[in-house]
């Protein structure tokens, strides 16, 4: 990742911007400019997620979608095309395709359908007069998070800490995943990844302490296998080809 750039993360749900929390933090590190807009998080979670947001120096806004409401409408992408044509990023950073038709959270199916087409219309003359004094933009680098199948890794030790803290934020989130391990996993198994896991005084705290052990464990695992050159990192799946002037270490 070049130094400076201007990056927009397009997420559909807020922990999100924590997830790839990273790589925008790192690029802030670097002297460049992270914004986050999110499609997706409940009123009641957005002080947190900005919170999150604060932490990593990212600069996030909520576009208020509603839940199993998203579509193709006009108004749905000029919702996104107008952040675009703020912004004007270098590099776009946003779900996966192929993750987004496997995983069953609501909404993400035609979300990743509405976020593409809105990064395409804002390279064209589509809607110039619902966006006055915005340009077209020409479409950015795109970096898919979490992919399936990754590309590209970007060593994000440095900001390990920072990406910990943003996490801490998130409380509503902590204590649904608590909830949701709590139910799922066999408490032999709990015990196993987390020690002391049912000892733990409530939801919130089984949670995050998960968390931090499954975080260590996604990161160290596409950082230092297969010959990693990284402690802890975060995978991407960059669209298209590399163009390079040369071949690059």
């Amino acid at each position: 990742m070049s130094k400076g750039q201007r990056i927009l993360f397009l997420g559909v749900y807020g922990m999100e911007v924590v997830e790839c929390g990273g790589a925008l933090a790192k690029n802030v590190q670097n002297g460049g400019e992270s914004f986050a807009t999110i499609m997706l998080c409940r009123e009641t979670s957005q002080p947190q997620v900005q919170k999150a947001a604060e932490v990593l120096g990212v600069n996030v806004t909520f576009l208020n979608f509603q839940y199993g409401t998203v579509d193709l409408s006009v108004e749905s992408k000029l919702k996104l095309i107008k952040v675009i044509r703020e912004v004007k990023p270098d590099i776009i950073i946003t779900q996966d395709p192929e993750h987004s038709f496997h995983d069953l959270d609501p909404d993400r199916r035609p979300a990743m359908t509405l976020l593409l087409e809105s990064i395409a219309l804002s390279s064209r003359d589509f809607a110039l007069e619902e966006t006055p004094g915005l340009n077209p933009h020409p479409i950015p680098t795109i970096y898919y998070m979490t992919p399936h199948h990754p590309n590209t890794v970007v060593d994000i030790t440095a900001v390990w800490e920072k990406k910990e803290k943003a996490m801490d934020m998130l409380e509503s989130q902590m204590e649904f995943s608590g909830m949701h391990f709590d139910e799922m996993l066999d408490p032999k198994a709990a015990e196993i990844l987390c020690p002391g896991f049912s000892k733990l005084a409530n939801n919130h705290e089984k949670g995050r302490a998960m968390h931090k052990i499954l975080d260590k464990a996604v990161h160290v695992y596409h950082g230092l296998p297969s010959h990693g050159h990284f402690a802890l990192a975060e995978a991407y799946r960059r669209e298209g080809n590399y163009h390079l002037q040369e071949l690059i270490v």
